[in-house]
């Protein structure tokens, strides 16, 4: 989108945007004032009239072409598809019908934009839906005023307005004028489910001839007139400054038109770097190496994985932050004669997306223009209103496609660091970070340990359950954060049932005060808590000696927990489970999404463990394309491997070790097992689906391994071979 539309996304604006041929019905929604049901939908036209600023854009031009906005980005997920295919089903519109575009940074017409959390369909997917039905309620009553007839006597099918009793028809692109001038209904019924003739449907995917043909735009495909590319030499040790550099040789090089000291903000650091810009991509990076940067870094903790690590072992003999509990977990433990202690360690990871970080700015007239791989384009826009002294809407923050996100293009650091490059050489320029860049700089999912402790009863049930949390706390990063506040995520990934179930429980963390910069990963901290949780399950499951599966059913008395355990025995044969193989099962729930994960384990003629195939089964509600669940599932599934037996970020001198695939090393295809998703279907609302398949793997492969060998894995990651 050019400057000039960002000033007034008006139906005029909107048209030229999305290449439309002359739109006659455009409506959306505007989302009232809090204590008022639901939200109210409006033409453009009138909104603009009314000063009305309307979220989700749905608009159907003259020949039938259906565009809307997607607020939401497209890292792989699947907004691309399930926003179209959500508003198509009520609209009753065919797919190939729709054209999609993303929607600027803007709250106020689009609400929250940030893709994180699994939060795309769960947080909108009524209102969407409601969207397509109040634009089809209004073609059917511009149909039946134009025939003069009962509007109860028409009905809407693939694009087209009919009237049952004559057969008449009208295709949609005939109607939109009379319809523009119609008031939309202020309730709209929906489907029932057992009607969808889209949503619930394995449909190919939007994007997908996108990617294939080369047409989709990512962020290192925009290119503007007059655009110069940047590299930047930052702090190896996150937090220091730049003492003093020599950028003789640097500007030597053919090409290179400037180098200046840069900074972003890095949740309360100031991180400095200096930049190196030229006329072409090379010379930037050539300039780069030529140049020499001394660096400050007095007063900082040159820590190190094992200092890191210590220092979290030994925080665990010492109190902590209370987040929840319930009863006397202390006196019931000390009382009991089963108890059960263990200890569980996760890494630092690297979030390593394919497509390193890379974002375009235009700093001009007292305007900003951003263009990027950006997960939160709101957030962006926000921050840069601080950072750059503009007015919120002189700042426009456009998405393209992410070659992958896992929470780092959520952050703010890059589309700043590139904007204040911008201003200052006064040019559109082009950052770009290199492998080594991304991977070095952070930030990290946090390295944790967890000290649990329980108690059993006589009979195979959880008497009391203890976890104490030590590593690094987000939240404490911000500026003026709450260093003594708990950490509110320290039971994610826990069952929910469990806290009715066990009558003694306590929850709390230790916050770890470290400079390593760390922030979500997808799933955050249920990917880490799910290990020690449910290998702990485990764990208690084997004392107790009971089946792990029926033990878990023993503590989880809801029904639809008690469902999802049916259909992992049904779908993977659990009870069929022979000698000379290892099973292992591990349960977990984020984004109101329960997910069951079993793997089965062998050994190789060589005596080395192997996977032979990996069950989920995935219980996420209300769900729009099974094909998208499964192939998430999937994803998250192979990430999970690589952090369980592949890959972390190890520090020393105060610097990240691993800084590229050569040393953090993912998953091949050949490591990969014979992977099988099921979906549940049910009535329940809608949970995520991009995050919650991978807290389960690392804890169901141990428990498996266990299950064969006999040797509990407390430690990640490991190696397969080594076991």
């Amino acid at each position: 989108m050019d400057m000039q539309t960002k000033n007034n996304l008006s139906r005029r604006n909107f048209i030229r945007m999305s290449g439309m041929t002359g739109v006659a019905l455009t409506i959306g929604y505007y989302l009232p004032a809090l204590g008022k049901d639901g939200p109210e939908f409006f033409t453009a036209e009138s909104a603009d009239n009314l000063g009305i600023e309307l979220t989700s854009w749905v608009s159907i031009d003259k020949t039938g072409k259906v565009t809307i906005l997607c607020h939401r980005s497209e890292m792989g997920q699947g907004s691309y598809q399930v926003v179209p295919q959500m508003v198509a089903e009520e609209l009753e519109v065919n797919l190939d019908t729709v054209n999609i575009a993303f929607a600027p940074g803007d709250p106020k017409k689009f609400g929250s934009m940030l893709t994180g959390g699994s939060s795309t369909v769960r947080g909108a997917y009524k209102n969407l839906l409601r969207t397509g039905a109040t634009a089809r309620e209004m073609l059917i009553e511009a149909a039946s005023k134009k025939w003069t007839v009962n509007k109860e006597e028409c009905y809407a099918e693939n694009a087209q307005v009919i009237h049952k009793p004559s057969g008449k028809k009208l295709g949609y692109g005939e109607l939109v004028e009379d319809a523009a001038k119609l008031t939309p209904p202020a309730n709209v019924v929906l489907k029932q489910r057992k009607d969808y003739k889209i949503v619930g449907k394995p449909l190919p995917r939007q994007d997908t001839p996108l990617k294939v043909n080369g047409k989709a735009e990512f962020g290192l495909d925009k290119k503007l007139k007059g655009m110069l590319y940047a590299v930047v030499e930052r702090n190896p040790r996150f937090v220091g400054k730049v003492k003093s550099f020599d950028d003789t040789a640097a500007k030597a090089v053919p090409g290179v038109k400037y180098v200046i000291k840069v900074q972003r903000n890095v949740f309360a650091t100031k991180a400095e770097g200096v930049a190196v810009v030229a006329d072409n991509l090379w010379s930037a990076m050539q300039g780069r190496k030529a140049l020499k940067v001394e660096w400050d870094d007095s007063g900082f903790d040159y820590h190190s994985s094992d200092q890191l690590y210590a220092k979290m072992k030994e925080s665990l003999k010492g109190n902590v932050l209370n987040f929840k509990s319930k009863g006397d977990f202390e006196r019931v433990f000390g009382e009991s004669e089963k108890k059960i202690e263990a200890i569980y360690e996760t890494p630092y990871e690297s979030h390593s997306c394919m497509e390193p970080l890379n974002c375009v700015a235009h700093v001009h007239d007292n305007k900003c223009e951003i263009w990027g791989p950006i997960q939160a384009p709101d957030w962006v826009q926000r921050e840069l209103v601080g950072m750059l002294g503009l007015k919120i809407e002189d700042i426009t923050v456009n998405m393209t496609f992410l070659g992958g996100g896992f929470g780092r293009k959520a952050f703010l650091d890059y589309p700043h660091e590139a904007a204040l490059i911008s201003r200052e050489i006064n040019a559109p320029v082009q950052v770009v970070w290199t492998r080594e860049d991304d991977m070095a700089a952070g930030p990290f999912r946090p390295g944790m340990v967890y000290q649990c402790r329980a108690a059993l009863g006589k009979e195979p049930y959880i008497r009391a359950f203890e976890t104490k949390m030590a590593g690094q706390d987000m939240g404490h990063q911000w500026p003026g954060a709450n260093k003594l506040s708990y950490n509110d995520s320290t039971t994610e990934g826990f069952l929910e049932p469990y806290f009715e179930s066990i009558e003694h429980f306590s929850f709390g963390d230790i916050p770890l005060d470290s400079p390593i910069p760390v922030m979500w990963w997808r799933s955050v901290y249920s990917s880490t808590n799910g290990f020690a949780y449910e290998s702990f399950m485990d764990e208690l499951a084997i004392a107790a000696g009971t089946d792990p599966l029926e033990f878990r059913r023993n503590h989880l008395g809801d029904d639809r927990y008690q469902k999802l355990i049916d259909i992992i025995i049904e779908k993977t044969g659990w009870n069929t489970r022979k000698k000379n193989e290892g099973w292992g099962v591990a349960i977990t729930e984020c984004f109101k999404s329960i997910v069951g994960e079993v793997v089965k384990v062998s050994k190789k003629p060589d005596g080395k463990i192997k996977i032979d195939k990996i069950f989920a089964v995935m219980d996420c509600g209300w769900y729009v394309n099974p094909d998208i669940i499964r192939a998430q599932v999937e994803g998250s599934i192979v990430m999970a491997l690589g952090a369980a037996t592949k890959h972390e970020t190890h520090f020393a001198d105060g610097k990240a070790v691993e800084k590229n695939f050569d040393t953090y090393k993912m998953p091949r295809i050949n490591d990969i097992p014979e992977i099988e998703v099921h979906v549940v279907d049910n009535d329940e609302k809608p949970g995520g689906v991009g995050e919650p398949g991978l807290p389960p793997l690392a804890p169901a492969l141990c428990n498996a391994i266990f299950d064969l060998t006999g040797k509990r894995i407390r430690k990640l990651p490991f190696n397969m071979d080594e076991v």
